[in-house]
């Protein structure tokens, strides 16, 4: 039977006064078989509760009243307490499968869950879905979901996921639409592939379930020294004329939607040497976790960030790591700055295609700067490189592991 880990209980909440602690496991609310945090909440929102706990081998229950809105003050030690649902596709882009040995084993896990998606915005394909999971999404009105479609035409779709099986993506958009539930889709490019026409018909296609499609992010795709399949990266002439492509759409869609709906994400923007759009183009939807929007977002922010602790250090000890393909931009906006330098970390471990500073790992950023000639005092890592269980880099450590091997004091900010 399933069961949620308590991991912390927050000081002088509901949790703590029904005198719930760390290692308890939480089993029901109110008779409610708990499943995951999505049926805490969605459980747990009366106002008097019936807390089915288990500690050790024993169970009991907890009677416990609940004010308008008070939260049960709990962290679980999972968001799922039945295990995450598993991807049944074969994407020869999927970075689990570029994936060398003896990394973190979370790193290997092909996920494709659903609840991840509502929760943390992860992009999901719903090849796996069951009825009683559209149930479930209808009953707890699960809104967004993040769908990576790639394709709408169903043959090529198939051909993408290296599923056979996979079911035709618009009817189960458009069952979406019904249950009210909004959608933001991706299209993983990847050329020769589902570029070109492909991409016409599926920008075409998710633009007519607007508005219950909010956005389509076309993000370029990106391939590790690991990878073996087929599949190739752009070249800057592809690149040029999917940005041309999209721009067509972007200026189309937005007379018709009010919208600009289909989002290119920030690489195409950087490897074309092109001005990253106003902050009005993103029509107030966060798309950042896919990589759309994040430089201008940057960029509108800095300002503010420099009251932070990254610039309050003595000028001439401040050195800011990124990747290469941020590091233009970083250095243009902080050339002004006395005492800032920016060094750009190549990714060797990955493969110098690899570009953003969130795949960079550990002993990357070690090596070089260690050969870097000035080095500051303090080092300025990218809190991308530390999404890991604990705040563990890919390879592993944290930010007082790199700091301890340079000697320098580091901060991520």
């Amino acid at each position: 039977m399933p069961a949620g880990l308590i991991a912390a209980v927050a000081p002088g909440s509901l949790a703590a006064r029904a005198s719930l602690r760390p290692g308890d496991e939480l089993v029901a609310i109110n008779g409610c078989r708990l499943r995951d945090v999505i049926d805490v909440r969605f459980c747990g929102a009366e106002e008097r509760l019936a807390l089915q706990v288990r500690r050790g081998r024993r169970d009991y229950v907890i009677d416990v009243e609940r004010q308008y809105d008070e939260p049960l003050g709990l962290d679980f030690a999972h968001p799922t307490f039945d295990g995450i649902r598993r991807c049944n596709n074969r994407c020869e882009f999927c970075f689990v499968a570029q994936m060398p040995a003896r990394m973190r084993r979370s790193l290997y896990v092909r996920d494709d869950d659903y609840r991840y998606s509502f929760l943390f915005g992860n992009y999901v394909t719903l090849t796996n879905l069951e009825e009683p999971d559209w149930e479930r999404v209808g009953e707890q009105h699960l809104s967004p979901l993040y769908v990576s479609v790639h394709a709408t035409d169903v043959d090529l779709r198939r051909r993408v996921l290296h599923n056979p099986s996979a079911p035709d993506v618009m009817p189960q958009l458009r069952r979406l639409a019904g249950l009210g539930v909004d959608v933001h889709t991706q299209i993983v490019l990847v050329p020769g592939l589902n570029d070109g026409a492909h991409l016409d018909r599926s920008i075409r296609d998710l633009a007519g379930l607007h508005p219950a499609v909010r956005s389509v992010s076309v993000v370029p795709v990106g391939l590790t020294r690991f990878h073996r399949g087929a599949c190739r990266t752009h070249t800057q002439p592809e690149m040029r004329a999917v940005f041309e492509r999209v721009g067509n759409w972007q200026a189309r869609l937005r007379e018709r939607l009010g919208a600009s709906f289909a989002y290119l994400s920030d690489e195409w923007y950087l490897r074309l040497g092109e001005e990253v759009p106003p902050a009005g183009h993103y029509d107030d939807l966060d798309l950042t976790e896919n990589g759309v929007g994040l430089v201008r977002r940057f960029l509108d922010s800095f300002p503010d960030s420099r009251r932070n602790q990254v610039f309050s250090e003595k000028p001439g000890f401040l050195t800011l790591v990124t990747g290469t393909l941020f590091a233009p931009v970083l250095r243009r906006t902080v050339a002004h700055l006395d005492g800032v330098d920016v060094v750009p970390v190549v990714n060797r471990f990955f493969g110098d295609t690899v570009t953003v500073a969130g795949l960079l790992t550990a002993e990357d950023v070690v090596a070089q700067l260690r050969a870097h000639d000035d080095l500051g005092e303090v080092v300025c890592l990218p809190p991308a490189m530390f999404g890991g269980p604990e705040g563990q880099s890919l390879d592993g450590l944290r930010p007082q592991d790199v700091g301890h091997a340079l000697g320098r004091r580091v901060i991520t900010q």
